[in-house]
């Protein structure tokens, strides 16, 4: 893919995000049903989390974003430090900090300002004295090497054009030990060109998903171990709704990805 193709789809990513960081609607804007999302906080109740998560956290946290509940897998203790890749409004960090408590650290990654901003203020209104947003690109991660315990992200590796420089940015920043603890979006069958062209179906987390095999590869080349990509084939029932005609759910899949750094 050349440098101005993953410029374009930056650029469309970022700009659906902003929309989706300064409205009041919930999920990614794809669509009336909205790509990762159902209002009235269905769609992570659907995904694992519980009404006590809903409950706990600043009001306008949950903006629906979410194809998984990667809280539900990372194992969190208290004082770790955690990196949230694609942190949005600051939902799953929110979670993490109350698991790692006062001695943990939460880092929320994302590239889109409104974003920031918008999880800043829900942390002021929380009172999370632990959590710390900051802006940067997945690609190049504004995190010191070799700091980090555990790394969460919630469907938004597959819209980085460039997942080789995510997972190598990830392996550098945990601790020898530090884990993956992902949700994501990865391809089952081939996604049509049609749908590869298309710069909005990216910000759908359609377009840019990668094969589990191409995954694999990617971590072990770049030196994780104990990987492990668990497909939730339920999920392909909400896949439906994102986006009804595109026929979505025969391409792509939830999925769970771990893996270690030794």
């Amino acid at each position: 893919m050349t440098d101005k193709k993953n410029d374009d789809i930056r650029i469309a990513v970022l700009e659906n995000y902003r929309k989706v960081a300064v409205s009041d609607q919930s999920g990614c804007g794809c669509s009336s049903a909205s790509c990762c999302a159902r209002p009235d906080n269905a769609a992570s109740l659907a995904l694992g989390y519980s009404a006590n998560d809903l409950s706990v956290v600043p009001e306008g946290a949950d903006m629906g974003l979410g194809c998984g509940n990667p809280q539900a897998i990372a194992s969190l203790k208290a004082g770790e430090t955690v990196l949230d890749l694609g942190s949005g409004g600051g939902f799953d960090c929110f979670l993490a900090a109350r698991s790692v408590g006062d001695q943990g650290l939460v880092i929320g990654v994302d590239m889109t300002p409104e974003m920031i901003a918008k999880a800043r203020r829900n942390a002021e209104q929380g009172g999370y004295a632990n959590v710390d947003f900051r802006l940067g690109e997945l690609e190049h991660l504004p995190v010191a090497n070799g700091i980090v315990d555990v790394i969460i992200s919630n469907c938004v590796i597959n819209l980085s054009p460039e997942k080789e420089k995510v997972f190598r940015e990830a392996f550098r920043v945990l601790k020898p030990g530090g884990r993956l603890a992902i949700s994501d979006i990865v391809a089952t069958a081939p996604i049509p060109d049609e749908i590869k062209k298309d710069l909005a179906l990216y910000a759908c987390c359609i377009a840019g998903a990668s094969s589990v095999r191409d995954i694999e590869n990617i971590m072990t080349e770049t030196g994780f171990e104990q990987i492990k990509i668990i497909l939730k084939e339920e999920s392909r029932i909400f896949i439906r709704t994102w986006l009804p005609d595109s026929h979505a759910e025969d391409y792509v899949v939830s999925a769970t990805i771990e893996a270690i750094k030794p």
